[in-house]
């Protein structure tokens, strides 16, 4: 029994134009205050599009598949570092100025 799934092309893009829809409608219906919160909580997304990079690099048999596994990851892996320091950058505007000139929380542990 296998339960080995092929996606045609047209079907790909069908997939591909309606996930696109679905964030569009998602996210826009976002207040812009919440949005930079939001975005930096969906970091983890960007992890799992790391881990397809890296399993689609794995088994890659021609160079054009490589070449796609490559640029999975390494933008991937930017993608996650980038929101990683939109967060830190979005958290120390919560901070009050002595916590900030300091870097110590009120409890005295940083």
């Amino acid at each position: 029994m296998s339960f080995a799934i092929h996606i045609t092309g047209f079907v790909a893009v069908y997939i591909f134009m309606l996930a696109a829809f679905a964030g569009w409608v998602i996210i826009g219906g976002v207040p812009a205050i919440l949005h930079t919160p939001l975005m930096s909580g969906s970091n983890f997304v960007h992890g799992i599009v790391v881990v397809g990079g890296m399993f689609a690099l794995l088994n890659a048999s021609t160079l054009q598949q490589q070449a796609f596994g490559f640029a999975a990851v390494l933008l991937g892996a930017g993608n996650v570092a980038g929101g990683y320091k939109v967060t830190s950058r979005m958290l120390a505007m919560f901070k009050t100025s002595g916590q900030a000139a300091h870097g110590k929380s009120p409890g005295g542990a940083n």
